[in-house]
Protein backbone atom coordinates (compact mmCIF):
# COMPACT_ATOMS: atom_id res chain seq x y z
CA UNK A 1 0.00 0.00 0.00
CA UNK A 2 1.49 3.29 -1.02
CA UNK A 3 1.27 6.34 1.15
CA UNK A 4 0.72 9.88 -0.07
CA UNK A 5 3.40 12.39 0.79
CA UNK A 6 2.70 14.46 3.83
CA UNK A 7 1.90 18.12 3.33
CA UNK A 8 2.49 18.83 7.01
CA UNK A 9 5.80 19.93 8.41
CA UNK A 10 7.72 17.10 10.01
CA UNK A 11 8.77 17.22 13.61
CA UNK A 12 5.57 18.55 15.18
CA UNK A 13 5.17 15.77 17.73
CA UNK A 14 7.54 15.46 20.67
CA UNK A 15 7.87 12.60 23.16
CA UNK A 16 4.98 13.68 25.37
CA UNK A 17 2.60 13.95 22.42
CA UNK A 18 3.64 10.55 21.06
CA UNK A 19 3.21 8.95 24.49
CA UNK A 20 -0.24 10.53 24.76
CA UNK A 21 -1.22 9.04 21.40
CA UNK A 22 -0.12 5.57 22.53
CA UNK A 23 -1.80 5.71 25.93
CA UNK A 24 -4.95 7.24 24.47
CA UNK A 25 -5.09 4.52 21.83
CA UNK A 26 -4.83 1.72 24.38
CA UNK A 27 -6.89 3.18 27.22
CA UNK A 28 -9.89 3.77 25.02
CA UNK A 29 -12.74 1.37 25.52
CA UNK A 30 -10.64 -1.75 25.97
CA UNK A 31 -10.33 -1.95 29.75
CA UNK A 32 -14.02 -1.19 30.24
CA UNK A 33 -14.94 -3.78 27.60
CA UNK A 34 -12.87 -6.79 28.62
CA UNK A 35 -12.21 -6.49 32.36
CA UNK A 36 -15.27 -8.50 33.37
CA UNK A 37 -14.49 -11.19 30.80
CA UNK A 38 -10.93 -11.48 32.12
CA UNK A 39 -11.98 -11.71 35.76
CA UNK A 40 -14.68 -14.25 34.94
CA UNK A 41 -12.13 -16.41 33.10
CA UNK A 42 -8.96 -16.11 35.22
CA UNK A 43 -10.63 -15.20 38.56
CA UNK A 44 -8.12 -13.85 41.07
CA UNK A 45 -5.34 -14.28 38.51
CA UNK A 46 -6.92 -11.76 36.15
CA UNK A 47 -4.22 -9.17 36.79
CA UNK A 48 -1.62 -11.75 35.70
CA UNK A 49 -3.52 -12.14 32.42
CA UNK A 50 -2.95 -8.44 31.81
CA UNK A 51 0.76 -9.04 32.45
CA UNK A 52 0.70 -11.77 29.78
CA UNK A 53 -0.97 -9.45 27.29
CA UNK A 54 1.44 -6.68 28.26
CA UNK A 55 4.53 -8.80 27.59
CA UNK A 56 3.23 -9.58 24.09
CA UNK A 57 2.52 -5.88 23.55
CA UNK A 58 5.99 -4.88 24.80
CA UNK A 59 7.79 -7.28 22.45
CA UNK A 60 5.64 -6.21 19.51
CA UNK A 61 5.99 -2.55 20.47
CA UNK A 62 9.76 -2.87 20.11
CA UNK A 63 9.29 -4.16 16.57
CA UNK A 64 6.90 -1.30 15.81
CA UNK A 65 9.46 1.19 17.13
CA UNK A 66 12.17 -0.12 14.80
CA UNK A 67 9.86 -0.17 11.79
CA UNK A 68 8.50 3.29 12.59
CA UNK A 69 12.02 4.75 12.56
CA UNK A 70 12.99 3.05 9.29
CA UNK A 71 9.63 3.43 7.47
CA UNK A 72 8.01 6.65 8.65
CA UNK A 73 4.52 6.86 7.20
CA UNK A 74 0.99 7.64 8.25
CA UNK A 75 0.02 4.26 6.85
CA UNK A 76 1.58 2.52 9.85
CA UNK A 77 0.97 -1.22 9.95
CA UNK A 78 -0.33 -1.49 6.39
CA UNK A 79 2.75 0.22 4.91
CA UNK A 80 5.14 -1.90 7.02
CA UNK A 81 3.56 -5.07 5.67
CA UNK A 82 3.49 -3.84 2.07
CA UNK A 83 7.14 -2.75 2.05
CA UNK A 84 8.45 -5.81 3.87
CA UNK A 85 6.35 -8.56 2.28
CA UNK A 86 4.92 -7.09 -0.91
CA UNK A 87 1.24 -6.69 -1.73
CA UNK A 88 0.66 -10.37 -2.51
CA UNK A 89 1.19 -11.28 1.14
CA UNK A 90 0.29 -7.93 2.69
CA UNK A 91 -3.06 -7.68 0.89
CA UNK A 92 -4.81 -10.47 2.83
CA UNK A 93 -3.14 -9.34 6.07
CA UNK A 94 -4.33 -5.76 5.59
CA UNK A 95 -7.80 -7.07 4.84
CA UNK A 96 -7.69 -9.00 8.12
CA UNK A 97 -6.57 -5.80 9.83
CA UNK A 98 -9.56 -3.91 8.44
CA UNK A 99 -12.02 -6.56 9.60
CA UNK A 100 -10.32 -6.63 13.01
CA UNK A 101 -10.88 -2.90 13.32
CA UNK A 102 -14.62 -3.18 13.03
CA UNK A 103 -14.64 -6.14 15.40
CA UNK A 104 -12.84 -3.85 17.83
CA UNK A 105 -15.46 -1.19 17.18
CA UNK A 106 -18.10 -3.79 17.95
CA UNK A 107 -16.45 -4.53 21.29
CA UNK A 108 -16.45 -0.84 22.21
CA UNK A 109 -20.08 -0.45 21.12
CA UNK A 110 -21.25 -3.45 23.14
CA UNK A 111 -19.47 -2.09 26.22
CA UNK A 112 -21.11 1.30 25.62
CA UNK A 113 -24.48 -0.44 25.42
CA UNK A 114 -23.91 -2.48 28.59
CA UNK A 115 -22.81 0.46 30.73
CA UNK A 116 -25.47 2.72 29.21
CA UNK A 117 -28.21 0.19 29.96
CA UNK A 118 -27.17 -0.34 33.57
CA UNK A 119 -26.99 3.42 34.15
CA UNK A 120 -30.55 3.64 32.86
CA UNK A 121 -31.61 0.88 35.26
CA UNK A 122 -32.19 -1.71 32.54
CA UNK A 123 -30.84 -5.22 32.00
CA UNK A 124 -27.28 -4.76 30.64
CA UNK A 125 -27.63 -8.00 28.68
CA UNK A 126 -31.04 -7.19 27.20
CA UNK A 127 -32.26 -5.63 23.98
CA UNK A 128 -31.51 -2.09 25.17
CA UNK A 129 -27.79 -2.93 25.03
CA UNK A 130 -28.01 -3.71 21.31
CA UNK A 131 -30.14 -0.62 20.69
CA UNK A 132 -27.66 1.66 22.47
CA UNK A 133 -24.68 -0.07 20.84
CA UNK A 134 -26.17 0.35 17.37
CA UNK A 135 -27.19 3.93 18.09
CA UNK A 136 -23.68 5.02 19.15
CA UNK A 137 -22.18 3.52 15.98
CA UNK A 138 -24.75 5.28 13.80
CA UNK A 139 -24.34 8.53 15.74
CA UNK A 140 -20.58 8.71 15.33
CA UNK A 141 -20.83 7.60 11.71
CA UNK A 142 -23.04 10.64 11.13
CA UNK A 143 -20.56 12.80 13.06
CA UNK A 144 -17.69 11.58 10.88
CA UNK A 145 -19.74 12.34 7.78
CA UNK A 146 -20.12 15.90 9.05
CA UNK A 147 -16.38 16.56 8.82
CA UNK A 148 -12.99 16.00 10.43
CA UNK A 149 -12.96 19.27 12.38
CA UNK A 150 -16.11 18.24 14.24
CA UNK A 151 -14.60 14.81 14.93
CA UNK A 152 -11.51 16.46 16.43
CA UNK A 153 -13.54 18.74 18.66
CA UNK A 154 -15.71 15.87 19.86
CA UNK A 155 -12.64 13.76 20.62
CA UNK A 156 -11.09 16.56 22.66
CA UNK A 157 -14.26 16.82 24.74
CA UNK A 158 -14.52 13.06 25.29
CA UNK A 159 -10.95 12.03 26.09
CA UNK A 160 -9.69 14.10 29.03
CA UNK A 161 -11.40 12.49 32.03
CA UNK A 162 -10.85 8.76 31.48
CA UNK A 163 -7.29 8.45 32.82
CA UNK A 164 -8.07 10.52 35.92
CA UNK A 165 -11.07 8.34 36.75
CA UNK A 166 -9.04 5.13 36.47
CA UNK A 167 -6.23 6.54 38.60
CA UNK A 168 -8.74 7.50 41.32
CA UNK A 169 -10.30 4.04 41.09
CA UNK A 170 -6.91 2.38 41.63
CA UNK A 171 -5.64 4.82 44.25
CA UNK A 172 -8.70 4.54 46.48
CA UNK A 173 -9.55 0.93 45.71
CA UNK A 174 -6.17 -0.45 46.79
CA UNK A 175 -7.02 0.41 50.41
CA UNK A 176 -10.13 -1.81 50.26
CA UNK A 177 -8.72 -4.90 48.54
CA UNK A 178 -9.56 -8.14 50.36
CA UNK A 179 -6.44 -10.30 50.80
CA UNK A 180 -8.50 -13.48 50.60
CA UNK A 181 -10.05 -12.55 47.25
CA UNK A 182 -6.65 -12.01 45.60
CA UNK A 183 -5.13 -15.14 47.14
CA UNK A 184 -3.39 -17.52 44.70
CA UNK A 185 -5.80 -20.18 45.94
CA UNK A 186 -8.45 -18.48 43.80
CA UNK A 187 -6.34 -18.17 40.63
CA UNK A 188 -7.29 -19.98 37.48
CA UNK A 189 -4.78 -22.47 36.09
CA UNK A 190 -1.66 -21.25 34.32
CA UNK A 191 -3.23 -22.22 31.00
CA UNK A 192 -6.43 -20.34 31.76
CA UNK A 193 -4.50 -17.22 32.83
CA UNK A 194 -2.49 -17.35 29.59
CA UNK A 195 -5.68 -17.90 27.56
CA UNK A 196 -7.33 -14.91 29.22
CA UNK A 197 -4.24 -12.81 28.47
CA UNK A 198 -4.55 -13.68 24.79
CA UNK A 199 -8.32 -13.19 24.80
CA UNK A 200 -8.09 -9.62 26.09
CA UNK A 201 -5.06 -8.64 23.99
CA UNK A 202 -7.41 -6.32 22.12
CA UNK A 203 -7.15 -3.94 25.10
CA UNK A 204 -3.46 -3.32 24.23
CA UNK A 205 -3.83 -2.99 20.47
CA UNK A 206 -3.89 0.81 20.33
CA UNK A 207 -0.13 1.33 20.75
CA UNK A 208 0.16 0.90 16.98
CA UNK A 209 -1.32 4.38 16.55
CA UNK A 210 2.10 5.82 17.41
CA UNK A 211 3.36 4.35 14.12
CA UNK A 212 0.72 6.32 12.21
CA UNK A 213 2.11 9.52 13.75
CA UNK A 214 5.77 8.65 13.02
CA UNK A 215 5.96 10.88 9.96
CA UNK A 216 5.36 13.92 12.16
CA UNK A 217 7.64 12.86 15.03
CA UNK A 218 10.38 15.15 16.30
CA UNK A 219 13.77 13.40 16.60
CA UNK A 220 12.20 10.05 15.59
CA UNK A 221 15.23 7.83 16.22
CA UNK A 222 15.21 8.93 19.85
CA UNK A 223 11.55 9.60 20.58
CA UNK A 224 9.69 6.82 18.77
CA UNK A 225 11.29 3.89 20.67
CA UNK A 226 10.83 5.78 23.94
CA UNK A 227 7.20 6.56 23.17
CA UNK A 228 6.36 2.90 22.53
CA UNK A 229 8.20 1.75 25.66
CA UNK A 230 6.75 4.39 27.98
CA UNK A 231 3.16 4.17 26.77
CA UNK A 232 3.06 0.36 26.88
CA UNK A 233 4.76 0.30 30.28
CA UNK A 234 2.33 2.83 31.77
CA UNK A 235 -0.70 0.97 30.42
CA UNK A 236 0.54 -2.40 31.70
CA UNK A 237 0.85 -0.92 35.20
CA UNK A 238 -2.56 0.72 34.95
CA UNK A 239 -4.33 -2.41 33.67
CA UNK A 240 -2.71 -4.65 36.29
CA UNK A 241 -3.73 -2.27 39.07
CA UNK A 242 -7.30 -1.95 37.75
CA UNK A 243 -7.66 -5.74 37.53
CA UNK A 244 -6.12 -6.26 40.98
CA UNK A 245 -8.49 -3.73 42.58
CA UNK A 246 -11.49 -5.19 40.75
CA UNK A 247 -10.72 -8.74 41.86
CA UNK A 248 -10.07 -7.57 45.41
CA UNK A 249 -13.48 -5.96 45.66
CA UNK A 250 -15.73 -8.48 43.89
CA UNK A 251 -16.67 -11.99 44.99
CA UNK A 252 -17.28 -14.82 42.53
CA UNK A 253 -21.06 -14.36 42.47
CA UNK A 254 -20.71 -10.65 41.68
CA UNK A 255 -18.23 -11.39 38.91
CA UNK A 256 -20.66 -13.79 37.23
CA UNK A 257 -23.61 -11.42 37.65
CA UNK A 258 -21.91 -8.14 36.73
CA UNK A 259 -19.43 -9.24 34.07
CA UNK A 260 -20.62 -6.73 31.47
CA UNK A 261 -20.05 -3.74 33.78
CA UNK A 262 -17.45 -5.19 36.16
CA UNK A 263 -15.42 -2.00 36.58
CA UNK A 264 -18.42 -0.02 37.82
CA UNK A 265 -19.48 -2.91 40.06
CA UNK A 266 -15.98 -3.07 41.57
CA UNK A 267 -16.14 0.63 42.49
CA UNK A 268 -19.37 0.29 44.48
CA UNK A 269 -17.89 -1.37 47.63
CA UNK A 270 -15.50 1.52 48.34
CA UNK A 271 -17.01 4.48 46.45
CA UNK A 272 -20.67 3.65 46.92
CA UNK A 273 -23.42 4.33 44.42
CA UNK A 274 -21.75 7.58 43.41
CA UNK A 275 -18.61 5.65 42.43
CA UNK A 276 -20.68 3.13 40.49
CA UNK A 277 -22.29 5.95 38.52
CA UNK A 278 -18.96 7.77 38.05
CA UNK A 279 -17.25 4.70 36.59
CA UNK A 280 -20.30 3.97 34.47
CA UNK A 281 -20.25 7.48 33.02
CA UNK A 282 -16.48 7.24 32.44
CA UNK A 283 -17.02 3.94 30.60
CA UNK A 284 -19.69 5.47 28.38
CA UNK A 285 -17.46 8.47 27.60
CA UNK A 286 -14.37 6.33 27.02
CA UNK A 287 -16.02 3.79 24.73
CA UNK A 288 -17.74 6.60 22.80
CA UNK A 289 -14.37 8.32 22.40
CA UNK A 290 -12.78 5.11 21.14
CA UNK A 291 -15.59 4.53 18.63
CA UNK A 292 -15.29 8.08 17.34
CA UNK A 293 -11.51 7.94 16.84
CA UNK A 294 -11.46 4.41 15.41
CA UNK A 295 -14.20 5.12 12.87
CA UNK A 296 -12.30 8.18 11.69
CA UNK A 297 -8.99 6.35 11.28
CA UNK A 298 -10.50 3.21 9.76
CA UNK A 299 -12.36 5.18 7.10
CA UNK A 300 -9.06 6.61 5.81
CA UNK A 301 -7.40 3.19 6.06
CA UNK A 302 -10.21 1.64 3.99
CA UNK A 303 -9.85 4.36 1.35
CA UNK A 304 -6.12 3.64 0.95
CA UNK A 305 -6.69 -0.12 0.74
CA UNK A 306 -9.34 0.28 -1.93
CA UNK A 307 -7.18 2.74 -3.86
CA UNK A 308 -4.44 0.12 -4.09
CA UNK A 309 -6.83 -2.65 -5.08
CA UNK A 310 -6.87 -4.44 -1.72
CA UNK A 311 -10.61 -3.77 -1.40
CA UNK A 312 -13.30 -3.13 -4.05
CA UNK A 313 -12.75 0.06 -6.06
CA UNK A 314 -16.10 1.54 -4.96
CA UNK A 315 -14.65 2.10 -1.49
CA UNK A 316 -11.98 4.40 -2.97
CA UNK A 317 -14.41 6.81 -4.62
CA UNK A 318 -14.48 9.98 -2.52
CA UNK A 319 -17.80 11.66 -1.82
CA UNK A 320 -17.66 15.33 -0.82
CA UNK A 321 -13.85 14.86 -0.87
CA UNK A 322 -14.04 12.38 1.99
CA UNK A 323 -13.76 8.52 2.19
CA UNK A 324 -17.48 8.11 2.83
CA UNK A 325 -17.84 4.64 1.29
CA UNK A 326 -15.18 3.16 3.55
CA UNK A 327 -16.78 4.76 6.58
CA UNK A 328 -20.19 3.36 5.73
CA UNK A 329 -18.78 -0.10 5.01
CA UNK A 330 -16.98 -0.11 8.37
CA UNK A 331 -20.12 1.04 10.17
CA UNK A 332 -22.18 -1.68 8.48
CA UNK A 333 -19.69 -4.37 9.48
CA UNK A 334 -19.63 -3.07 13.04
CA UNK A 335 -23.42 -3.18 13.27
CA UNK A 336 -23.37 -6.78 12.05
CA UNK A 337 -20.92 -7.73 14.80
CA UNK A 338 -22.85 -5.84 17.50
CA UNK A 339 -26.13 -7.53 16.69
CA UNK A 340 -24.98 -11.10 16.01
CA UNK A 341 -21.98 -11.93 18.26
CA UNK A 342 -21.66 -12.01 22.06
CA UNK A 343 -18.84 -10.16 23.83
CA UNK A 344 -16.63 -13.24 24.24
CA UNK A 345 -16.94 -14.04 20.55
CA UNK A 346 -16.14 -10.43 19.66
CA UNK A 347 -13.06 -10.42 21.88
CA UNK A 348 -11.97 -13.77 20.44
CA UNK A 349 -12.25 -12.53 16.85
CA UNK A 350 -10.58 -9.19 17.49
CA UNK A 351 -7.69 -10.49 19.55
CA UNK A 352 -7.08 -13.33 17.09
CA UNK A 353 -6.99 -10.94 14.16
CA UNK A 354 -4.51 -8.59 15.80
CA UNK A 355 -2.32 -11.43 17.05
CA UNK A 356 -1.98 -12.72 13.48
CA UNK A 357 -1.24 -9.22 12.18
CA UNK A 358 1.31 -8.55 14.93
CA UNK A 359 3.01 -11.87 14.21
CA UNK A 360 3.63 -10.57 10.69
CA UNK A 361 4.77 -7.15 11.97
CA UNK A 362 7.34 -8.80 14.24
CA UNK A 363 8.60 -10.89 11.34
CA UNK A 364 8.88 -7.70 9.25
CA UNK A 365 11.86 -6.72 11.40
CA UNK A 366 13.81 -9.55 9.80
CA UNK A 367 13.83 -7.42 6.63
CA UNK A 368 15.80 -4.69 8.39
CA UNK A 369 19.55 -4.42 8.77
CA UNK A 370 19.86 -4.59 12.54
CA UNK A 371 21.65 -6.37 15.38
CA UNK A 372 21.16 -10.08 15.93
CA UNK A 373 19.65 -9.52 19.38
CA UNK A 374 17.05 -7.26 17.79
CA UNK A 375 16.05 -9.99 15.39
CA UNK A 376 15.95 -12.53 18.22
CA UNK A 377 13.55 -10.29 20.15
CA UNK A 378 11.43 -9.82 17.03
CA UNK A 379 11.21 -13.59 16.56
CA UNK A 380 10.32 -13.91 20.25
CA UNK A 381 7.52 -11.38 19.70
CA UNK A 382 6.27 -13.29 16.68
CA UNK A 383 6.31 -16.57 18.60
CA UNK A 384 4.51 -14.96 21.54
CA UNK A 385 1.76 -13.66 19.23
CA UNK A 386 1.50 -16.92 17.32
CA UNK A 387 1.53 -18.97 20.52
CA UNK A 388 -1.22 -16.82 22.00
CA UNK A 389 -3.30 -17.27 18.87
CA UNK A 390 -2.79 -21.04 19.10
CA UNK A 391 -3.79 -20.93 22.78
CA UNK A 392 -7.00 -19.13 21.85
CA UNK A 393 -7.87 -21.76 19.26
CA UNK A 394 -7.01 -24.78 21.43
CA UNK A 395 -8.72 -23.52 24.58
CA UNK A 396 -11.82 -22.45 22.66
CA UNK A 397 -11.96 -25.79 20.87
CA UNK A 398 -12.08 -27.62 24.21
CA UNK A 399 -14.38 -25.30 26.17
CA UNK A 400 -16.55 -23.26 23.80
CA UNK A 401 -16.93 -24.90 20.40
CA UNK A 402 -19.64 -22.42 19.37
CA UNK A 403 -17.16 -19.55 19.78
CA UNK A 404 -14.68 -21.45 17.60
CA UNK A 405 -17.26 -21.44 14.81
CA UNK A 406 -17.50 -17.67 15.22
CA UNK A 407 -13.74 -17.36 14.83
CA UNK A 408 -13.76 -19.72 11.85
CA UNK A 409 -16.47 -17.67 10.17
CA UNK A 410 -14.49 -14.50 10.75
CA UNK A 411 -11.32 -15.92 9.16
CA UNK A 412 -13.34 -17.51 6.34
CA UNK A 413 -14.82 -14.10 5.49
CA UNK A 414 -11.25 -12.83 4.96
CA UNK A 415 -10.63 -15.64 2.46
CA UNK A 416 -13.87 -14.93 0.58
CA UNK A 417 -13.35 -11.16 0.32
CA UNK A 418 -9.73 -11.69 -0.71
CA UNK A 419 -10.83 -14.13 -3.43
CA UNK A 420 -13.32 -11.57 -4.77
CA UNK A 421 -10.62 -8.88 -4.88
CA UNK A 422 -8.21 -11.22 -6.66
CA UNK A 423 -10.85 -12.18 -9.24
CA UNK A 424 -11.51 -8.54 -10.01
CA UNK A 425 -7.79 -8.20 -10.68
CA UNK A 426 -7.40 -4.59 -9.57
CA UNK A 427 -4.66 -5.06 -7.04
CA UNK A 428 -1.55 -2.97 -7.58
CA UNK A 429 1.32 -5.39 -7.12
CA UNK A 430 3.92 -3.70 -4.92
CA UNK A 431 6.77 -6.18 -4.46
CA UNK A 432 8.61 -6.38 -1.18
CA UNK A 433 11.47 -3.93 -0.84
CA UNK A 434 15.04 -5.12 -0.58
CA UNK A 435 16.50 -5.24 2.91
CA UNK A 436 15.61 -1.90 4.46
CA UNK A 437 18.62 0.02 5.68
CA UNK A 438 17.58 3.62 6.09
CA UNK A 439 16.62 5.51 9.21
CA UNK A 440 13.62 7.26 7.73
Amino acid sequence: MSDAPSSRRRGQLGLSELVSIGIGGMVGGGIFSVLGLTVETARAGAYLSFVVGGVIAALTGRSYALLSVRIRSRGGTAVFLDKCFGTTIAGPLNLLLWLSYFVMLGLYAVAFGSYGAVLLGANPDGELRKILASAVVLGFTALNLAGAHIVGRAEAVLVYAKLAVLVVFCGVGLFFVSGDRVSPAHYGSVGVIAYAGALIFLAYEGFELIANAAEDARDPRRNLPRAFAISIGVVICLYVLVAFVAVGNLDAAQIDRDRDYALAAAARPFLGSAGFVLIGIAAVISTASAINATLYGTAKFTFLMARDGELPAALARPVWDRPVAGLLATAAGTLLVVNTVDIEGISLMGSSGFLVIFTAVNLSVLRLRCHRITKVLAVAGALACLGSFAALVVYTATTAVAELWVLGGFLFSVVIIEAVVQLRGRRVNHPASAVIDNDG
